[in-house]
């Protein structure tokens, strides 16, 4: 992934009328712990031991804990900001590979499950539903919301991901879901346009609501299933996508509940078709957010 991607995706939108882009505060170590082991923590924190503090797949360094407590902190914020004003972003990923007890895929810390414990914890909510759009299965946070029966985990995905290994072909491992996380693969037929994947949100959203509506969504946007991507099997455009963000926005406002988003993954070789995908996302957000 292009880090600069996300201060490119920063500067397309500082000129945008009716959006407002703030520095968020990092969460604390507490906040962390509430998640994560603290074996785990230690390790990124001190790079020891090396194998677990490196599990999600790069090297390790001092600057690592400061900047995934900052990362963290964007999701927090934008979350908070979404139970006030009905809808917000984060310009920084969810890290939904990151189980309870190491990394996995690039992601050190689950900034999604940190941010729904953090404001359980300060009493500002009860119940949160995440729904996943990246190309890869969220498998870290349905690991973490098995244990968590407060919080719903939807996956609707194109690569499958176990172990720090992608799977292309959906068809060769099969989840288990759990009576609060659910997982929907799309094989590479089931996805030739834009309405396939509308025809799925239409049919899976409502799982996010079943019982009652959740008091907080996490939406999780990523760039990856655009055709473009050398890691996609998917052949959808810049335009389905933003469809596909208009209908999720679409369906938290008309269920009355506060969403925040996150942006997620991206490899596309042209780094302007990614910054395309994640300006459109908050393009999305800001239609919807009138009378939210």
């Amino acid at each position: 992934m292009p880090i600069r991607k996300f201060g490119l995706v920063a500067e397309a939108l500082s000129s945008v009328e009716g959006i407002q882009i703030l520095a968020p505060a990092p969460v604390t170590e507490a906040d962390i712990l509430r998640v994560h082991d603290a074996d785990y923590v230690h390790a990124v924190r001190t790079g020891q031991p090396r194998e677990l503090a490196e599990s999600q797949k790069f090297p390790w360094s001092p600057e690592l804990y400061p900047s995934v407590l900052l990362t963290s902190g964007g999701v927090l914020a934008a979350a908070r900001t979404a139970m006030g004003e009905g809808i917000s972003g984060a310009l920084a990923s969810g890290f939904h590979h990151a189980g309870p007890d190491r990394g996995e895929g690039f992601c050190t810390f689950n900034g999604l499950v940190v941010a729904a414990e953090a404001l359980r914890s300060e009493g500002k909510i009860q119940t949160v539903a995440i729904l996943d759009l990246d190309l890869h299965y969220g498998n870290g946070t349905a690991r973490l919301a098995a244990s968590r029966p407060w919080l719903r985990a939807l996956s609707i995905y194109g690569n499958d991901y176990w172990k720090n290994t992608p799977f292309r072909d959906v068809s060769i491992r099969q989840h288990e879901d759990g009576p609060n996380h659910f997982s929907v693969p799309i094989p590479p037929s089931g996805a030739e346009d834009g309405t396939n994947l509308l025809a799925l949100l239409d049919e899976f959203l409502p799982w996010l609501v079943q019982s009652a509506p959740p008091d907080l969504l996490l939406f999780q946007a990523g760039a990856d299933p655009l055709a473009k991507d050398p890691y996609s099997p998917l052949s959808l455009t810049a335009t389905d996508l933003r469809n596909r963000d208009e209908a999720v926005f679409r369906f938290a406002k008309a269920a009355g509940i506060p969403v925040a988003w996150v942006l997620a993954g991206g490899y596309s070789p042209e780094i302007s078709d990614i910054i395309e995908v994640h300006k459109n996302t908050a393009l999305a957000a800001l239609a919807c957010s009138q009378g939210f």
